[in-house]
């Protein structure tokens, strides 16, 4: 099955007429005529952007969300192939309306005349993994309706399969393999594709943002109805809005265009690091704007999520490279593992200061992040910088984030936007109000502990009989004088845990 799957790609890619990107390339361009001849029967007559489009949504869906990620990069392709893969974003051919009918008969094992008072047959939006119809339920609430595209999951299934032997022969063939962990980086996006074909997982990811987001002036997320959720089915709030990359609509409703963009800069930053669970598909298709100028978030089927020890780092990073203190970027790599132990400080901070002064004090359409993280690609290399797979979701999600703001506001300055949050983040992290909390946080922990501790060392004791009186006695005085350093932490903590709670 493998076997048909890659012959497919070869027999499309040759179909489409797409080697003549390969071939661009003068030390290639003798091969054009002979594949010419060969392929005479080929319609090659169509743009190149067209039939690229073509191409990608004909292979299904992980070629189509990559070309979802060129459509947003206007700054590292041309012109009219980031317009013709725009249409990628929602414009994906639908499955029968029909065949959508019987795959939600099946799912609610009843009539679709019983689960909704009306539905639109055709469907609204059509994406890669899923498309989306309006219905309006028996109670009379407006809802969209998500179902997931039949045989998708086998079809997903063999591309990972192919993809996952390309990776293992760059992690062979290639002396940077090792280091770039493609099999690793693989299956992170593989965890994605499988959670984004379980809308019932998508539909717990949406509650989450919107709980997230319950009492904010940025961000609108619909509610997810249980009842009419499955593993195939999503069913959710309508939502009203206007397409993010129409500006000239935006701009006739009255929206304020460059506070639209850093707003979306603020809401990045509060999912990142207030939240640690981020959107992190945010690609013109699934973002739209309210009338009232607030962002509304769609499809949750890819969703990232850092530790608090990557939240830490990463905000260290971010607010010592816009302190331009690139020795603590430095040491912060180093520190968090993320280069070898062995780095010289002074030589890795030369080398980012290299890359990064240049970008400084330029608005958004003089920068681009795709140039700067190939620029920081090229330095991690030079120092054995291992790849982090938890973090290529997030780079991802930057190169989406900048798409939107170069569409919006060409002038945004995103560090002036960025570093007063970030800031005031970390303020309240390593601050006294962070300290507070982590007080409050751990006391329960502290105070179940103490009633064990004198059983925990008699335990010790016991299992330990052979050791000399003296040396155990040499313990005791040692485990006595922690226990008393212990308790004194306890009993500051409780009094702070109670003026914590009298002063809430």
């Amino acid at each position: 099955m493998r076997f048909f799957r890659l012959f497919k790609i070869i027999f499309v890619v040759i179909s489409f007429g797409l080697d003549e990107f390969i071939l661009a390339h003068e030390r290639m361009s003798w091969l054009r005529s002979p594949l010419n001849i060969l392929f005479f029967m080929r319609n090659i007559s169509q743009p190149r952007a067209v039939r690229l489009r073509m191409a990608l949504e004909s292979l299904g869906p992980i070629f189509v969300k990559f070309g979802q990620m060129l459509s947003t990069r206007r700054d590292l392709m041309p012109t009219d192939l980031a317009d013709e893969l725009a249409k990628l974003q929602d414009q994906v051919p639908p499955f029968p309306s029909a065949q959508a009918i019987s795959l939600l008969e099946a799912s609610y094992k009843k009539s679709l005349a019983a689960v909704f008072k009306s539905f639109e047959s055709t469907p609204v939006a059509s994406a890669s993994v899923a498309q989306v119809h309006f219905a309006v339920l028996h109670d009379g609430r407006e809802v969209a309706v998500k179902i997931l595209r039949p045989g998708i999951s086998l079809t997903i299934a063999h591309d990972i399969a192919l993809i996952k032997i390309a990776a293992d022969w760059v992690e062979r063939l290639w002396a940077d393999g090792r280091r770039l962990k493609p099999r690793k980086v693989i299956e992170e996006f593989e965890k994605h594709l499988t959670d984004e074909l379980d809308l019932t997982r998508e539909a717990a990811n949406g509650s989450q943002l919107r709980r997230n987001f319950s009492s904010s002036k940025l961000l609108l997320v619909p509610e997810m109805y249980w009842d009419y959720c499955t593993a195939d089915v999503m069913v959710m709030e309508r939502m009203y809005g206007m397409p993010i990359g129409q500006i000239d609509m935006l701009k006739n409703a009255g929206i304020d265009i460059p506070e639209l963009a850093a707003k979306g800069v603020e809401i990045f930053y509060t999912q990142v690091f207030r939240d640690g669970f981020f959107h992190a598909d945010m690609h013109p298709g699934n973002v739209q704007v309210a009338t009232d100028g607030r962002y509304i978030a769609l499809d949750f089927g890819i969703m990232g999520t850092l530790t608090d020890i990557d939240k830490n780092y990463l905000a260290q990073n971010f607010i010592a490279f816009f302190q331009r203190d690139y020795k603590r970027v430095a040491e912060v790599h180093i520190e968090s593992g993320w280069a070898p132990a062995e780095t010289r400080v002074d030589e890795l901070e030369s080398a980012i200061r290299a890359v990064c002064e240049p970008i400084f004090d330029r608005p958004l359409r003089e920068v681009s992040f795709g140039r700067v993280l190939l620029r920081l690609f090229q330095t991690s290399r030079r120092f054995g910088i291992e790849i982090q797979p938890q973090l290529v979701l997030l780079q991802k999600t930057l190169l989406n984030i900048e798409g939107l703001g170069l569409q919006l506001d060409p002038e945004l300055d995103l560090w002036k936007t960025a570093k007063p949050w970030l800031e005031r983040w970390m303020s309240e992290q390593v601050g006294w109000r962070g300290l507070l909390k982590s007080l409050k946080a751990e006391a329960p922990r502290y105070v179940t502990l103490l009633p064990h501790l004198p059983r925990l060392l008699h335990q010790r004791l016991i299992e330990q009989p052979s050791i000399g009186l003296e040396i155990t006695m040499q313990k005791l005085l040692v485990e006595q004088k922690k226990r008393n350093a212990l308790l004194r932490i306890i009993v500051i903590i409780l009094l702070l845990q109670m003026v914590w709670i009298f002063l809430s």
